[in-house]
């Protein structure tokens, strides 16, 4: 006999929608604490020191959430088979939160515990999705599961930094973690973005190439571990030209010009060529040229920033049932994490002594379009599926 389950409500129907609604809420209350630790206003006595807790909780926090919401799904969608039970999946963002908050009482949880809890997610999410995988032999996909996992192995080098069983290991963890994330964005974008076009666009073909996907995905990981082994000079420069010109040579088959009347569809390629814009600075930080803080911000800000926001809005859509069509909020939204990208990659880099003043209108930037996402699919996320469906 089967129990009801407990979280038996829309809003654990299925991992997009748990972890889209995390992910947009985490957007907007990570950046409101930062600003508020960065500038001095917010004191704490954090389990992270304060530059580490930004970019782990950016990265290990909102980004591993829309990564959680997009394979959840994804793994059903490939197998036919459930990923998670309603509960599981509330269990499973219940652990999720719980790394988000915990770093604020080191005072009252030991640091052993802290680490496990934030730890424990990565390799929890790779288990449950390897499941459906390995029953219907879909071995292709175990390569998410194995970027899971890398990812895991990041974080956990930041972990034995804090609590110091190594030295020095932080920003390797954090680097490996924005390699793994970029490296799984630019394999899904030679899956999707040419099936989203020709779904977006009637009667357009996108031309894939199966050498350039081959090159630009191997380019982007040599140069990502060249700047993981600290290596600068002509040969991390090369790597990233040749990362530059094989992305962009993959991205341009897929393209067509219609695509600036779809803001589904224009979203995904300005986030792809933030990516550019980062393989482009990446072999001019090699020479000093331009910070490298600028080029990993083009990265993340820009290209993880705008395409999770841009895959969470259609996938939600798409998955409740709803017209693949942007609201005229959304499409706003889609405009302003690019300039929140604009306002922290381009502007430093041009005017570097108003460095302070671009990034506090980033970040206010940044939480205008994630207000504008929050407010307009937390009602999406939390109801039933439009269709009558489950899901």
């Amino acid at each position: 006999m089967n129990k009801k389950p407990i979280f038996n409500y829309p809003l654990f129907a299925l991992g997009f929608r748990t972890f889209f609604f995390l992910a947009g809420l985490s957007a907007l209350l990570l950046i409101s604490l930062w600003n508020n630790i960065y500038d001095g206003r917010l004191h704490t006595d954090l389990y992270f020191p304060s530059v580490y807790w930004h970019a782990h909780e950016m990265l290990l926090g909102y980004a591993t959430a829309v990564i959680a919401g997009f394979l959840l799904t994804a793994v059903k969608n490939w197998t036919g088979r459930d990923t998670t039970t309603p509960d599981q999946l509330a269990a499973l963002g219940l652990l999720w939160l719980y790394g988000r908050i915990t770093p604020f009482y080191s005072e009252l949880i030991p640091d052993v515990l802290i680490a496990a809890i934030d730890f424990a997610f990565l390799p929890w999410l790779a288990w449950l999705i390897s499941r459906p995988l390995l029953a219907t032999a879909n071995y292709r996909n175990l390569i998410f599961v194995v970027m899971l996992m890398l990812m895991a192995i990041g974080n956990g080098l930041l972990h034995l930094e804090i609590l110091g069983v190594t030295d020095n290991t932080g920003w390797q963890g954090i680097t490996l973690v924005v390699m793994v994330i970029l490296s799984m964005i630019l394999v899904l974008a030679g899956r999707v973005f040419p099936f989203f076009t020709e779904r977006g666009l009637k009667g357009v073909m996108a031309i894939r190439n199966p050498i350039f996907d081959i090159a630009g995905v191997a380019f982007a990981i040599v140069s990502f571990g060249l700047v993981l082994l600290d290596v600068k000079g002509a040969l991390l420069a090369g790597v990233a030209v040749l990362a530059l010109l094989a992305n962009l040579a993959r991205v341009w088959g897929w393209y067509n010009p219609k695509i600036w009347y779809v803001p589904l569809l224009w979203v995904l390629y300005l986030g792809y060529a933030w990516i550019l814009l980062g393989f482009a600075m990446l072999a001019l930080s090699a020479y000093g040229v331009v910070s490298y803080s600028d080029t990993l911000h083009a990265f993340t800000v820009g290209g993880i920033g705008v395409i999770t926001l841009g895959m969470m809005a259609r996938v939600a859509l798409g998955h409740s049932g709803r017209a693949l069509k942007a609201s005229n909020a959304i499409a706003v939204a889609f405009v302003l994490i690019n300039l929140a990208a604009l306002f922290r990659v381009l502007l430093p880099s041009i005017f570097p002594a108003g460095y302070d003043t671009w990034l506090l209108i980033s970040s206010y930037i940044w939480l205008a379009a994630f207000a504008l996402f929050f407010l307009v699919y937390s009602p999406i996320l939390s109801t039933p599926r439009v269709d009558g469906q489950p899901g």
